[in-house]
């Protein structure tokens, strides 16, 4: 029996690699722009800090939010792949609004409609991810899932540097570019995935009636809890980004940083996905948020771009051992029938803690500097910390 066990850990479904290889392509497109974006706002555009803040955390927090309308939706009608086939495809049609954007207000309406699409996608890809696999290798699936979409944003920014030097820092060519592999993970996703057959076969009701947000525990409602304590801890990464090119490193080499934070995340993410089937997820979190707090302190402390590099990819590794982990534990503690709405609550209340986290972000960073920026995320980690080591328990298998 216990050698069936480690035989069907390697065994993990062909959906789960075929929406892995989506979230690949998509990342790839959307990194090859966002790790160029910071820097065409303050540069091309004269955005300052705190513009880059609002648009980040707006972008990302309507990402998460939107999350809990489709994660409902595909609840309700029983069916997943058309709500994730409809965000990847606004996203991938929504790429080109970078590379003629004029203004910052058109960089906003891109980004917003981008992140719109990945809040659609989001709740029914990952419960797509939970309905294909069985509870003793979920763990790994979503870390397979987070290493492939991870790989995709390490491809991503390695691409923006190869494209920025061959045309010489032109933003707005690189951004055409990055159109293709998006229309790539749409076409992919629509005609190589079939969705498993629904589990339940009686009538539907609304998911968010409140008898059914009522079987959401107490323990469900912890997770939700502490993925907004992360997620106040990490602000937006476009803030790695202007954190690089302060440190004096030249615009065309810029986005490598966010090719070794990418690098990191992706070749943790797996192995450390699969530790969490085996381990309290209490204890991994709490070592997430450990390793946060280094690479807080490394991009405070230090303006040498290999202390910052460090800083950079500990954030990775954060991602790593924190993201998969966090969706498992959502898997784990939400009913079948409400596994959309319950990652839908999750990015939603996440969302909210985005957008404040990265307004803050850029405040401090324009009136006190970078370094008390990074100061504060890691006093917000150790706020997470404590609130876990007081926690006794986090849902089922935590301990």
């Amino acid at each position: 029996m216990q050698n069936q066990k480690i035989r069907s850990t390697r065994h993990i479904p062909q959906g789960v690699w075929i929406l892995g290889s989506v979230s690949l392509l998509m990342d790839t497109s959307s990194e090859l722009i966002h790790s160029l974006l910071p820097m065409f706002m303050v540069t091309t555009l004269g955005a300052t800090a705190l513009e880059v803040g609002w648009i980040e955390g707006l972008a990302e927090s309507t990402a998460l939010i939107t999350k809990v309308f489709s994660g409902t939706l595909s609840d309700y009608f029983g069916k997943r792949k058309g709500l994730a086939v409809f965000g990847y495809a606004l996203a991938a049609f929504t790429k080109p609004l970078f590379a003629l954007a004029p203004t910052l207000g058109v960089v906003l309406t891109a980004r917003l409609l981008d992140r719109v699409g990945k809040g659609i996608r989001g709740a029914p890809r990952d419960a797509l991810v939970a309905d294909f696999t069985a509870p003793e290798i979920r763990g790994a699936a979503f870390g397979l899932r987070q290493a492939l979409d991870a790989v995709g944003a390490t491809l991503g920014p390695l691409l923006a540097v190869v494209f920025m030097v061959l045309w010489a820092d032109h933003f707005r060519t690189v951004f055409w570019i990055a159109v293709i592999p998006g229309v790539a993970s749409v076409a992919l996703l629509a005609f190589g995935l079939r969705e498993p057959a629904a589990p339940h076969k009686e009538r539907r009701t609304n998911p968010i009636r409140r008898e059914n947000l009522r079987r959401l525990d107490a323990a469900y409602w912890w997770v939700v809890a502490i993925g907004a304590i992360f997620t106040l801890a990490r602000f937006s990464e476009a803030f790695l980004v202007l954190r690089v090119q302060q440190v004096g490193v030249a615009i065309a080499l810029v986005p490598l940083a966010v090719v070794a934070m990418n690098l990191a995340f992706s070749l943790t993410a797996y192995p450390l996905g699969k530790l969490s089937d085996r381990i309290s997820h209490r204890a991994l979190l709490a070592i997430g948020l450990g390793i946060m707090i280094v690479a807080d302190l490394l991009l405070a402390v230090s303006n040498h771009w290999s202390v910052v590099l460090l800083g950079i990819i500990l954030w990775g590794i954060h991602l790593g051992a924190t993201q998969g982990l966090l969706a498992t534990m959502v898997a784990d503690t939400a009913p079948a029938d409400l596994r959309g709405t319950a990652y839908g609550f999750f990015n939603l209340v996440s969302g909210i803690a985005m957008l404040l986290a990265s307004v803050i972000a850029g405040l401090l960073w324009d009136s006190f500097g970078a370094p008390v920026t990074f100061y504060v995320a890691a006093g917000f980690c150790l706020v997470g910390l404590v609130t876990l080591m007081m926690r006794a328990r986090v849902g089922p298998r935590t301990h």
